[in-house]
């Protein structure tokens, strides 16, 4: 063997020995490929995991090109379910994403009597993305490890490598509907580009029927959030809706009609946009969908808090949390609101304690507000008995003066209401005074988780409506509501009675105007709560028997003697500024009015 051949040789060699030393795996690849020929061997030999989690039927494979990008082994394995339990709900804890898979309210149910799950199988996805080595990364997708699991808590870990790691730690507060997660992401800083500042969260839900008017419970459902400013806002309840919030948010709540899945978070959220999608499938009420940015520190390790609730949209519930989250629940506007919130809850949850039934509550609570309106309901039919016995009065007026000057057929009317002491009002403005507290439990009784699955009488639900009769659906209704019939019934009875005693009988527009709207009200409230429309026939049989019993000891007589009196006291003619008002209007417009005729 020449000098040459030798040299060459050694060259080979030396090549080859550089090769395999250059080539040589990582620590990092030999773990990747260890977990996959892991987890290939678990499939083959079907190894179930350990008792405290099971393994669900979603086995995932990628090629193998796909396991050397980043965090590669983890895009494979076999889905394993951690069950994290208390007193009220149990939460299961998935391997795949490391997300909450599903959550059970054990005291509640559907409306069917199957177990009422908040968030369920594949319906909902929750993860952080990023790029780490120019790779988009989705940790929904990924394979998480289980470690440490117990009845109340959990540890999942996303590997990268021995350093680099994403840990969620879930923790089920005892008694309680919260679920905390802390998320760990050690050296992650080192595989993302130092430009980035933050990290994305995505959070996804479709949302199954629970309650038996699908339709009422599409109409109550939607994304609330809370800005930094401390402003409880929401999208559109009544069809698609998407927004992009400009201040940082606090707090995001997926609700449906009577429970809610809320996250939030110590560290706000940012750029945060939020989709609803009204969905017209049998057993999807809506499809939720939110991202929001969360800020990265690219110079050390990063540590996020959040809170999940899982629970009722019950008023005393949610503010017992604190945070604002009970306004969520809709409580009308305005007074309305003022009213329910500082006035009906707080007496509802009074009577409440008392472990009475709910048809006893809304009874004793239907009696109490309308002992509190009684001197408004008295001085509304007192002022409307002053203006029947004046009727007569303003009968001969209108003969005098003909139809056919109305101008001043109105001045000689309001003449004689000033000298008599009469306010044609009187009678509009104390029940114009009630209405707030008469629309505010449009708003109450709707929203009134107590009322779910509550039973009175013959009404099995008195938060959706009684349905005795059904039948095909005929303009979009396949029901009648005998309570609600019902409150029709007594609400005509009152009409045609405080007409008979008022003299609006006679007045054919106002008679039928009268008997028209309870008629209407009828087919908007059919297919509401039997315990609203249970409130509204109380309501109207408790007006009747009051209309009766003042009827009972007001002597009509004596209010037009003193009436009449009126007429003799000086310091009753004076005008008041409203009258003046009101006489000067109907000067100028009888004036208008004369000129139109001379020309």
């Amino acid at each position: 063997m020449d000098r040459n051949n030798i040299i060459g040789l050694v060259l080979i060699f030396a090549i080859f020995a550089g090769s395999f030393y250059l080539m040589k795996p990582s620590e990092q690849e030999i773990k990747q490929e260890q977990v996959l020929q892991d987890s290939l061997k678990n499939i083959r030999e079907g190894n179930v995991v350990a008792d405290t989690t099971r393994t669900a039927h979603h086995i995932t494979t990628v090629d193998s090109a796909a396991l050397q990008k980043p965090f590669g082994a983890t895009k494979i394995g076999q889905e394993q379910l951690v069950k994290l339990e208390n007193e009220l709900l149990v939460a299961e804890i998935s391997t795949k994403g490391g997300k909450v898979k599903s959550v059970q309210l054990k005291n509640e149910t559907n409306y069917d009597d199957t177990p009422l799950y908040l968030l369920e199988g594949e319906n909902n996805k929750f993860g952080f993305l990023f790029k780490a080595d120019g790779e988009n990364i989705n940790t929904n997708d990924l394979y998480f490890t289980v470690t440490n699991p117990s009845q109340n808590a959990v540890t999942l870990r996303l590997n990268y490598s021995e350093h680099q790691y994403i840990d969620y730690t879930y923790t089920l507060q005892p008694n309680a509907y919260n679920v905390a997660l802390q998320v760990n992401a050690v050296g992650i800083q080192n595989l993302v580009d130092i430009k980035q500042k933050s990290i994305t969260l995505n959070w996804e839900a479709s949302l199954l029927q629970k309650e038996l008017n699908v339709k009422s419970e599409r109409e109550k459902s939607t994304i609330f959030y809370k800005d930094s400013e401390g402003s409880v806002d929401h999208l559109s309840e009544s069809g698609d809706d998407e927004e992009k919030v400009e201040e940082k948010v606090e707090w995001i709540a997926f609700k449906q009609h009577f429970f809610s899945a809320i996250l939030s978070s110590k560290q706000s959220f940012e750029n945060t946009e939020l989709n609803v999608t009204f969905n017209t499938a049998d057993s999807i009420v809506k499809t939720y969908k939110t991202s929001a940015d969360l800020v990265f520190n690219t110079q050390g390790n990063n540590q996020y808090d959040f809170n999940f609730f899982f629970g009722p949209n019950q008023y005393k519930t949610l503010k017992a949390q604190g945070n604002d989250y009970q306004k969520i629940i809709n409580m009308g506007w305005g007074p309305m609101s003022w009213i329910n919130r500082f006035m009906t809850v707080p007496l509802f949850d009074f009577l409440d304690g008392f472990n009475m039934s709910y048809g006893i509550v809304i009874l004793i609570l239907t009696l109490l507000l309308k002992g509190l309106m009684f001197p408004l309901t008295y001085k509304s039919y007192l002022s409307m008995a002053k203006m029947r016995v004046l009727k007569p009065q303003l009968d001969e007026i209108k003969e005098k003066v003909g139809d056919d000057n109305p101008m001043l057929l109105q001045q000689e009317q309001m003449k004689l209401y000033k000298q008599a002491g009469v306010n044609p009002l009187g009678g509009c403005l104390p029940m114009l005074l009630q209405m707030p507290f008469t629309l505010a439990f449009f708003f109450f009784f709707p929203n009134l988780f107590e009322l779910r699955g509550e039973s009175f009488l013959w009404m099995k639900d008195l938060s959706t409506y009684d349905a005795p009769i059904t039948f095909s659906p005929i303009f979009g209704i396949g029901h009648i509501s005998l309570m609600c019939i019902l409150m029709t019934l007594t609400t005509l009875l009152t009409t045609w009675y405080n007409n008979a005693t008022s003299g609006a009988a006679a007045n054919n527009q106002m008679k039928y105007i009268g008997y028209i709207m309870p008629l209407l009200f009828f087919f908007m409230l059919n297919s509401f709560p039997s315990g609203l429309n249970y409130y509204y026939f109380l309501g109207a049989v408790f007006t009747f028997l009051t209309q009766v019993l003042i009827r009972s000891f007001i002597d009509d007589d004596k209010i037009l003697a003193k009436l009449e009196n009126n007429k003799k006291n000086p310091k009753v003619q004076k005008k008041s500024s409203f009258q003046q008002r009101m006489e000067d209007m109907m000067r100028q417009q009888q004036a208008n009015q004369q000129k139109k005729v001379n020309k």
